[in-house]
């Protein structure tokens, strides 16, 4: 069986724990064919975001005009969006070119706490992209801005959400559950065939930077794999578990370090 040929949209992450060094590390880990696109350069690291430079629409066109004409995309990642035209010049090649399975990553702020899109930028991927994608990926707070409430403090707050959630537009909701404190890491998945709860202990490490990209990235590298969407992201979300249980073994900044994609290798 060939490899799945995956598409990561995204921006750079030069400490390479996040955006698309995230989702290539990832996709390549679980079997796949990486591609990639490149929507703005980013000055990062562990620490935080230092200065974040959206790239010319004339060169994003031309980067998704070359990949989805000669290679047969399986799978897309779309990640970081910084503004509304980079969102209708994506939703434009995924309504052309209908990729079987695309998972959005509504990354809104970054685990430092810089804020990485402007309100234009939220508009874009609440109104443009979470309508063409199959399987949207927030966390508490991206959920809470996506729906202009509050950040649930309890499971019983993140069902509460679930059907704003689910009539947005996409089809599968993956509310992640790693905001709220506890023993546990719980994430809600809202399917056209019920909901369901994932489970998995919290791994005590300050290593989660790139986190939501893998995790994202996973499904997508996942999703042509598996006969049900549900399976996928249940080993989407067992491969992330791992990832960070090895994550500290890498020793990797000085702020919040990025997973351990490779985990399995070294």
């Amino acid at each position: 069986m060939r490899p799945t040929r995956f598409l990561s949209i995204a921006g750079t992450d030069p400490s390479g724990g996040a955006g698309q060094s995230a989702d290539i590390k990832t996709a390549s880990a679980l079997g796949a064919y990486t591609t990639s696109v490149l929507t703005a350069v980013l000055a990062q690291n562990t620490c935080g975001v230092r200065e974040v430079m959206a790239l010319p629409q004339t060169l994003i066109r031309a980067q998704l005009d070359a990949v989805f004409e000669d290679i047969g995309i399986d799978c897309v990642k779309i990640g970081m969006v910084s503004d509304l035209a980079t969102a209708q010049l994506i939703r434009e090649f995924i309504e052309r070119y209908r990729p079987a399975h695309v998972v959005l990553d509504p990354v809104m702020v970054a685990k430092s706490g810089d804020m990485l899109v402007d309100r234009d930028g939220f508009h874009a991927v609440r109104d443009v992209l979470i309508p063409v994608a199959d399987v949207i990926t927030p966390n508490l707070p991206e959920a809470a801005v996506l729906l202009n409430t509050d950040i649930p403090a309890n499971h019983d707050g993140m069902e509460a959400m679930l059907p704003g959630l689910g009539a947005l537009g996409s089809d599968i909701v993956v509310l992640k559950g790693g905001y709220l404190v506890g023993s546990v890491s719980n994430d809600l998945v809202l399917t056209p065939d019920g909901t369901h709860w994932l489970e998995a202990e919290r791994i005590r490490t300050r290593s989660l930077h790139g986190s939501g990209c893998t995790l994202a990235s996973a499904i997508a590298a996942l999703l042509p794999r598996h006969d049900t969407p549900i399976e996928a992201i249940r080993q989407a979300k067992a491969y992330m578990t791992r990832a960070l249980e090895a994550a500290e073994r890498l020793e990797v900044g000085k702020g919040q370090g990025p997973a351990h994609h490779f985990h399995a290798w070294w």
